[in-house]
């Protein structure tokens, strides 16, 4: 359990992470990253994928440097603090599963638990809606992490495991600057609004480095408040909302309202059912999509895992016709978004009480 001082100082650390990620949001919209769309893990990961080819949705290819700074800031961090080491193991196919439905869920509601709090502090009543849903998956997977679901905990590995991620990062940088002919770059569209590099990079850095230190994850944050009763870390993402809306009002660009909102939609039974699949499939893999990255910077594979599962996912939402845009969620988004529901509450189900039930009847025999 922890003490008062011990959770003051993580409160420190937690708010002053937020507000940083705040502060840096709205310094890259300034730069030139969409409105209410400074940061947010599960687009850049999805423009990312189809610069790379995975796609042909024209509007949405671009590498985000983003990402690669997100994973070198933990992993710059973590070697220096000598916590850095390769692990992994617990059933990686599965968490790719669950964490393909985590990426179909935020296309449904066009953004991560970082964006959906940006989205906020910009005055996207759309994302109050995407909050309760986030909040509703949570309580769902925090049930059965306390009837004892478990994937399996990681072991340690050979280093090089937890090296693949931040490699394939490295790669990405590279495109960026050489800029081959096979990277696709959009000239219109969500994808041709973008901060200049360096500035991506050098802020993304800096939040992987602190996501690291801190542990900040809001999918764990609301875990925690109904698992041990203690909101020490959600605090991170109310400074992320204050600062937001500081910021928007003070460059006069809050917009109040659910309609017109930047890239964004107004049906709101989906934009709840597909937070509910994010904050569901989150607690069950350990972490939303940003936690995720930082992760894999300080060498999870299991993370890696899970990135690979939002590259393809992202892919995959374009090529048939899921992803929502703000005109609506097609029906293939709605049956993917069932369907992933489905998915996690088997494999939720087997991995707490048909296992459970397995080590019984061991036991007994």
């Amino acid at each position: 359990m922890l003490t008062d001082k011990t959770q003051n100082r993580n409160l420190g650390w937690f708010i002053g992470t937020g507000g940083i990620i705040g502060l840096f949001a709205m310094a890259l919209t300034k730069f030139g990253n969409p409105l209410n769309m400074g940061i947010c893990a599960a687009c850049f990961i999805r423009d990312t994928a189809g610069a790379l080819g995975l796609d042909s949705a024209a509007a949405v290819q671009y590498i985000r440097p983003e990402i690669a700074g997100f994973i070198f800031g933990a992993l710059i961090l973590s070697l220096v603090k000598r916590d850095w080491k390769g692990q992994g193991g617990g059933a990686p196919l599965v968490r790719f599963l669950i964490a393909f439905f985590v990426m179909i869920g935020a296309l449904v509601f066009l953004g991560c638990p970082l964006r959906l709090m940006l989205r906020l502090g910009g005055g996207d009543l759309n994302a109050l809606i995407g909050l309760a849903g986030f909040a509703g998956g949570i309580a769902l997977g925090s049930f059965f992490l306390y009837k004892g679901f478990n994937l399996g905990k990681a072991k340690e590995q050979p280093a090089v495991n937890g090296l693949v991620v931040p490699l394939i990062a490295f790669c990405l940088l590279v495109f960026i600057i050489i800029k081959p002919s096979f990277i696709k770059i959009s000239t219109e569209g969500v994808g041709s609004m973008h901060a200049p590099v360096l500035i991506s990079f050098v802020a993304a850095l800096l939040i992987g480095a602190l996501v690291q230190k801190s542990g900040l994850c809001m999918s764990g944050g609301i875990r925690n408040i109904f698992l041990i009763k203690n909101a020490t870390m959600f605090w991170g993402y109310l400074a992320i909302f204050i600062v937001t809306l500081i910021g928007n009002i003070i460059l006069g660009k809050l917009k109040v309202g659910f309609a017109g909102q930047p890239i964004a939609h107004t049906d709101g039974l989906w934009n709840f059912f597909g937070m509910v699949l994010v904050g569901y499939g989150s607690v069950l893999i350990g972490g939303c999509p940003l936690r995720q990255l930082v992760m894999s910077g300080e060498g999870n594979s299991d993370a890696g895992m899970c990135i690979i599962a939002f590259i393809i996912a992202g892919a995959t939402a374009h090529n048939f016709g899921i992803a929502a845009s703000p005109a609506g969620v097609p029906l293939n988004g709605k049956i993917a978004v069932a369907i992933g529901f489905t998915v996690m509450l088997i494999v939720s189900i087997f991995c707490t009480f048909v296992k459970q039930a397995g080590v019984n009847e061991s036991k007994a025999a």
